[in-house]
């Protein structure tokens, strides 16, 4: 675990940088410089490029770290690389021919209050296959286990240019329809770097001649082109059936509950990075003692950095909306808990999704994929549309089908593999989690009201106070218990 805990740390600084960045944008600039209508514009055509970039890579992210390290001489890799460059294309440019067409059934499929989308909807097909050729050229950095520069690239630079974006808006040097054309231009750059930092740390002798397992490729392309982003997928499609009933207001109302709760799984993304290609070198050599090692301790490790963060969110949730600058902002605490619930469920499963998805039963990723998304969709028509549950109702479905196919996949894990992630310290730290959360949830410092120049101040104190009691129980429970060597080393550190 060492080279995972040193690239993990520093791919969970970045993450949480990045989350920093864009928690200021989320709660205190988006709002009151983009406003809800053009925020909302934002975050639904970026919520569409999500689900469509799965697509367009064609699960190609994944093939390069299931397969990279299989092959033995240069060769046989070159010829991967030159394949794993030009496959998205066969998505991708057919795509691009029919979006005047995908262009119309977006526009008529949207509530008629949200006609603004009918100038962007370009933005979905650019930015989507921006991303899926920068998930393509990451992939191509973390197969040499350098993940860092990418991680800056993919968690940190997107806020950093919103953050610089907004700044622009409000010195009213560019439009608000200027920001969402400059935003695509980033995402453009992002993409360039990125391939030339991958072809910096490995360039490939560009061959057309197909590797000798092509068949093998696209078999496993095909089968795991919704693995891994099926939690990021049932969160964009919430975000894009909003407009179909209501403003994009409402849309970016529970974006930023969706982002509040989804902070606590920054460390889970990070770890995921370096654990992947690890993963599936210790499965192509047959490791099945190093991949429950890395099974349990990545289980215990998320779940106790992933059930602080779970503690600090939740615990302080409203506190938090009192400072955002529209009523409508407020009310989405139940949303937070149930986003950052399934989170913490899928961070207690630790590299569970590599493991099925760099094993010989890869296929089963699909229709745990598929299923996902049905389910997520058709429990959002029940629950938002049909029984008018608001976007509650939205939360609790992304709830329901995580609880369901995650749970699935333990199971599925222990049949095949013979291992589970649990061992005794996970139920004690779950017993810690639940001991905190009813004691910190249900109160707040009684504090008098201030603010300055019209901010409230008294629900950030209140917020840091609370915060500084849970950080410091919460670690003396971990550090006396001993739930993880690698984080109680660390303390040891701190304290000398």
């Amino acid at each position: 675990m060492g080279i995972i805990f040193k690239q993990s740390f520093k791919n969970t600084l970045i993450i949480y940088l990045g989350f920093i960045v864009g928690g200021i944008n989320t709660i205190f600039l988006y709002p009151r410089i983009l406003e809800s209508d053009y925020y909302g514009l934002t975050s639904y055509l970026l919520a569409y490029s999500n689900l469509i970039m799965p697509l367009t890579a064609f699960g190609i992210q994944y093939t390069i770290v299931k397969f990279f390290s299989s092959y033995i001489n240069k060769e046989e890799k070159d010829r991967f690389l030159t394949a794993s460059v030009f496959l998205p294309l066969l998505i991708a440019l057919p795509i691009g021919l029919l979006w005047s067409n995908i262009h119309t059934f977006i526009v008529n499929s949207l509530n008629k209050e949200n006609a603004i989308v009918e100038d962007y909807t370009i933005v979905i097909y650019i930015v989507a296959v921006c991303c899926a050729y920068f998930e393509v050229f990451y992939s191509w950095a973390k197969v040499q286990l350098h993940t860092v520069f990418g991680n800056i690239l993919k968690e940190f630079w997107n806020r950093a240019m919103v953050m610089m974006l907004l700044g622009a808006v409000f010195m009213n040097w560019i439009t608000k329809p200027e920001f969402i054309c400059i935003l695509t231009a980033t995402y453009i750059l992002r993409t360039l770097l990125m391939m030339g930092y991958a072809f910096y740390l490995y360039l490939p002798k560009f061959s057309f001649k197909l590797p000798k397992n092509f068949k093998e490729i696209i078999k496993y392309s095909g089968y795991i082109i919704l693995a891994g982003s099926a939690s990021a997928i049932i969160l964009d499609i919430d975000k894009v059936m909003i407009p179909d009933k209501e403003t994009f207001e409402k849309a970016a109302y529970y974006t930023v509950a969706v982002f509040i709760g989804s902070f606590i799984e920054a460390p889970g993304r990070a770890m995921a990075q370096i654990l992947q290609p690890l993963t599936s070198q210790s499965l192509n050599e047959n490791n099945s003692v190093e991949v429950e090692n890395l099974y349990k301790k990545s289980s215990i490790n998320l779940l106790l950095i992933g059930g602080l963060f779970f503690l600090l969110v939740n615990c302080n949730i409203s506190e938090l909306f009192r400072i955002m600058p529209e009523k409508g902002y407020a009310g989405g605490e139940l949303v937070v808990l149930m986003i950052s619930s399934m989170k913490l469920y899928t961070m207690f499963l630790g590299n569970n999704t590599s493991i099925i998805g760099n094993s010989q039963f890869y296929r089963i990723t699909l229709p745990i994929g598929v299923g996902m998304a049905l389910s997520v969709y058709l429990l959002n028509r029940l629950f938002y549309f049909n029984l008018e549950m608001s976007t509650d109702g939205l939360a609790l479905s992304t709830l329901v089908t995580i609880f369901i196919f995650n749970t699935y996949k333990i199971w599925f894990v222990k049949k095949k593999f013979g291992m589970t992630p649990f061992t005794d310290k996970s139920w004690q730290m779950i017993a810690v989690i639940i001991v905190l959360f009813v004691g910190f949830y249900f109160w707040n410092f009684s504090l008098p009201k201030f603010s300055f120049n019209g901010f409230p101040l008294h629900p950030l104190l209140n917020i840091i106070l609370k915060s500084v009691i849970i950080v410091l129980v919460y670690l003396f429970l971990v550090f006396k218990l001993k739930i993880s060597f690698q984080v109680n080393m660390l303390l040891k550190k701190i304290i000398k």
